[in-house]
């Protein structure tokens, strides 16, 4: 493993790492002030969750911002919380959902607290930095789906494969000719599964060695593959099927996950390494 060429000796994939690794420290800190907003808002709104199940959806923050605390919304009628609301939503809001917010404010109760004033500036603030956060992810999200095409990848043909996903991929690999095989991928990401026992009857598990942040993706792109849509239908049937089988074979589902990253190695290396798209194996095509 040593004597791999660093990944990032050329610039371009420099500079895709360091877009990565910027989204990755914006979307830590937009979680935290999200978690800081909840902080704030479930002491206001006891019972928030009943009308905005996410805190940071767009009309969420307006909410917030303009009542961040129930003393804001006193004599405010449902028609006219529907008319500030549903226009903010792009009319994904009812008057119904008003109705719910109305309620859930009356059954909580008076919630006022001493210097609730400088409470709620604290909230206002909180939704200026999340909102702040938004538009910063949007923006590095832009610039990664506009650099991506100098690399000419494929991946992306891959079903639920985002250009995020992409991106932390060849951001972590590099240039693919490093590699002489699946195989050499496999261990720099500490994917191939290594057994604990002996006559191959121990436990499949991760190489505790490797590339910890590829290990991730795949292990996650691995957890898409298997996943099955609100009709019930897998994303991946091929994947799919090869999974259910393994679990019959009396692998756990982590072992089974851990076999599925190790196909995707050979894939992901196939396709970089040919520039060929992804197909999608007929079911009956035996994965193994």
């Amino acid at each position: 493993m040593n004597k791999l060429p660093d990944a990032m000796s050329e610039d371009m994939y420099w500079t895709l790492s360091q877009l990565v690794n910027r989204r990755a420290n914006l979307k830590t800190h937009h979680i935290r002030l999200k978690n800081q907003l909840h902080e704030q808002v479930c002491v206001a709104y006891p019972s928030y969750k009943q009308f905005f199940q996410d805190i940071g959806r767009p009309t969420a923050l307006y909410f917030w911002e303009h009542y961040p605390s129930p003393r804001l919304l006193r004599g405010k009628t449902v028609e006219e919380l529907a008319e500030e609301l549903i226009p903010v939503s792009h009319n994904q809001f009812s008057t119904r959902k008003c109705q719910i917010i109305l309620d859930a404010v009356k059954a909580d109760g008076d919630t006022t607290r001493d210097y609730q004033p400088e409470r709620d500036e604290i909230t206002r603030g909180l939704v200026k930095d999340v909102r702040h956060y938004v538009e910063q992810l949007e923006a590095v999200d832009k610039s990664i789906a506009d650099f991506l095409p100098r690399f000419e990848c494929p991946l992306n043909t891959i079903p639920g494969v985002s250009d995020t996903t992409v991106a932390k991929l060849l951001s972590e690999i590099g240039d693919i000719r490093r590699f002489p095989n699946a195989d050499k991928v496999a261990n720099f990401a500490g994917i191939a599964p290594v057994n604990f026992s002996s006559a191959g009857k121990g436990d499949d598990k991760h190489s505790k060695q490797g590339n910890r942040r590829l290990q991730g993706t795949i292990y996650f792109l691995a957890i898409q593959m298997i996943q099955l849509s609100s009709k019930g239908l897998p994303r991946n049937p091929a994947f799919y099927a090869y999974y259910q089988r393994q679990l019959a074979r009396g692998k756990t589902k982590p072992q089974a996950l851990i076999l599925i990253s190790r196909r995707l190695i050979s894939i992901i290396y196939g396709m970089l390494k040919n520039k060929t798209e992804y197909v999608m194996p007929k079911v009956q095509d035996n994965l193994g």
